[in-house]
């Protein structure tokens, strides 16, 4: 039997406060753009199954029950009630939550009293470098704000997350960019820019991913729609050695890229993600094929899970049946010791997150 007592979820959102009904709560279990085909629903994907299979008995009904039931049971408890059974059922005991994506979403403090377990911020570096622009009139003043903001998100943040690669991917080119050309930059950026705009600029993103890297706090890298090894290859070779921890996010279907690199890249590491999520029954094969390549010190688990407590739940109990099933299985065949299953267990649930980050 392989345990895992203590799973720290190394990157995920917090959840919706407001009640669902029954099509908004289905447009979360999708991933992709646009409706479910005609005449069916998101819960028929595998993380729609899921659900259906892990959260049910959560909120006092049995498995598989159907969706219009599990939804109204859900109203029956309240928003409240339904979270903190979810999330305290999930045996998530820490949360690092990336707090800058739009909507009602609950912070790392609620998440940390709803689910009784603790909760860390992690800073995103276009929403920050957003919200300084809001606030300044000049190329100038910009500058020295975003530094100063950044400067103060290091001193209280456990990491900063980006999202660079995925708005233009001249911005993990491998060199940071020049002065003169980041100041014409911002200054073509505020010309134009309304009040909220989004930074899309390669140049500004590539300036405050290498300021991000100076901080030495880690930083975590979205994957884009390609193989990581294309597309963070070179950013990785470039900052080798200058003492901050990469950590790649959400590399499905290109998880065996991510591996790569982090077998490659003494500072470079790799998360499961949404992957297990996504797979559901199939958990367990992609966890192997990730195990594959990734040194096993290199791989931190996380649910990746946004606006539905059911998604912590649903990531934490695919992770551990996975985990029990691929490691188990090894041992019963002889390949591992029971003593060697149980501590890379315990590294992947918790104990590489907890170095990376210093909890």
């Amino acid at each position: 039997m392989i345990e895992t007592p203590s799973l720290v979820d190394q990157y995920c959102h917090g959840v919706l406060r407001t009640e669902l009904g029954l099509g908004t709560f289905e447009a979360h279990l999708g991933r992709g753009e646009g409706p479910p085909a005609p005449g069916t629903t998101f819960f028929d994907t595998q993380t729609g199954f899921a659900v259906r299979r892990w959260c049910p008995p959560l909120l006092g009904l049995e498995p598989h029950c159907p969706p219009a039931r599990y939804l109204a049971r859900r109203r029956d408890l309240g928003v409240l009630e339904s979270g903190r059974r979810l999330l305290r059922g999930s045996g998530i005991t820490t949360y690092l939550v990336d707090t800058g994506l739009p909507g009602d979403l609950t912070g790392p403090g609620e998440m940390a009293s709803t689910g009784d377990a603790e909760a860390r911020e992690i800073v995103r570096l276009e929403l920050l470098a957003e919200q300084v622009a809001d606030t300044s009139g000049t190329a100038d003043s910009f500058l020295a704000n975003l530094a100063e903001s950044v400067h103060g998100a290091a001193a209280h943040a456990v990491a900063f997350t980006s999202v660079a690669g995925v708005r233009h991917p001249l911005a993990l080119a491998a060199r940071p960019p020049g002065p003169g050309e980041v100041r014409g930059a911002v200054g073509r950026w505020l010309a134009g820019r309304q009040v909220g705009g989004e930074l899309a600029d390669p140049v500004l993103l590539r300036h405050l991913l290498w300021i991000a890297v100076a901080s030495g706090r880690p930083l975590q890298l979205h994957a884009g729609a390609g193989d990581p090894q294309t597309h963070f290859g070179d950013f990785a070779r470039a900052t080798a050695g200058l003492g901050t921890d990469l950590v790649l996010l959400h590399g499905y279907p290109y998880h065996r890229g991510a591996a790569h690199l982090a077998a490659v890249f003494p500072h470079v590491y790799t998360d499961l993600g949404p992957a297990l999520v996504r797979t559901g029954a199939r958990a367990a094969a992609v966890l192997a094929e990730i195990l594959e390549l990734a040194p096993f010190g290199k791989l931190l688990f996380s649910s990746g899970a946004h606006g539905l407590p059911e998604l912590h739940v649903v990531g934490a109990r695919l992770f551990r049946e996975a985990l029990g099933r691929v490691l188990g299985g090894w041992v019963a065949d002889g390949a591992w010791s029971l003593t060697d299953a149980q501590r890379v267990a315990g590294l992947i649930a918790a104990g590489n997150a907890c170095r990376v980050y210093g909890l």
